[in-house]
C-alpha cells in the first residue's frame, strides 16, 4: 500500500516524527533489527498507528529516502540562483550532512533492501541531484571535460556524507567550515 499524504498539520508533524525515529533506529540497528512497535513508541505512537501514514515498514523507509532526496534537489536548485551557486551547494549538502548524519547512514545501509522500481527511481533522482552539481561545476571550470566534474562531483559526496560514519569532536561550526574547504579542494583539485 501506498504512502498516505497527512491532511493535517498535526498528521504532517506525525508524519515527520515517525520519519525522524526511523532515521535513528534504523540507522542504530538496521532495517530489518527494528520492529514497525518501536518505530512507532520512539514518535509516541502506538506501531499501529504508523499504518494511518503509510502502507507497510518499507514504505516508510521509501518515504524517508524519497524525502531525502527531495530536499536535496530543492536546495540544488535554489543554489544555482545564488550569486556564488558552488559555495551555495557546498554549505548547503555540508549542513544537510551534519544535521542528518542518521538518514545518510541509514541511506549508505539500506537502500540495497528497496523494492526494485524505487531504487531505479531514487536513483534517477540521485543522478538529477549531482548533474546538478555537475553543470555548476562546469561553469566554475569549464577547462575540465564533464566525466571530470561528475568524477569530483561523486568524491565531493563520498567526503561530506561520510560524516555519517564516525562522531566528530569538533564543535558543529568547525566541522562545517573545514567540511567546506576539503569539498572545495576536492571540487578543484
Amino acid at each position: 500500500m501506498p504512502t498516505r499524504e497527512a491532511a493535517t498539520n498535526r498528521g504532517r508533524e506525525r508524519r515527520q516524527q515517525l520519519l525522524r525515529a526511523t532515521a535513528d533506529l534504523v540507522a542504530e540497528r538496521g532495517y530489518h533489527a527494528v520492529g514497525v512497535a518501536e518505530i512507532g513508541a520512539a514518535a509516541g505512537v502506538t506501531g499501529a498507528a504508523i499504518y494511518r501514514h503509510f502502507g507497510t515498514k518499507m514504505d516508510l523507509l521509501v518515504a524517508l529516502m524519497d524525502q531525502v532526496v527531495d530536499n536535496l534537489q530543492e536546495r540544488a536548485a535554489v543554489a544555482s540562483m545564488a550569486e556564488r551557486p558552488l559555495d551555495t551547494l557546498i554549505s548547503s549538502h555540508v549542513e544537510f550532512a551534519l544535521r542528518n548524519r542518521a538518514i545518510i547512514a541509514v541511506y549508505d545501509q539500506e537502500a540495497h533492501n528497496l523494492p526494485p522500481h524505487d531504487l531505479r527511481r531514487l536513483r534517477r533522482k540521485q543522478r538529477a541531484y549531482v548533474d546538478q552539481w555537475a553543470a555548476v561545476l562546469s561553469e566554475a571550470r569549464p577547462s575540465q571535460s564533464p566525466q571530470e566534474a561528475l568524477a569530483h562531483v561523486h568524491a565531493t559526496f563520498g567526503l561530506l556524507n561520510s560524516v555519517s560514519d564516525f562522531p566528530s569532536p569538533l564543535p558543529k561550526d568547525e566541522m562545517a567550515a573545514m567540511l567546506s574547504r576539503m569539498a572545495k579542494a576536492a571540487l578543484f583539485a
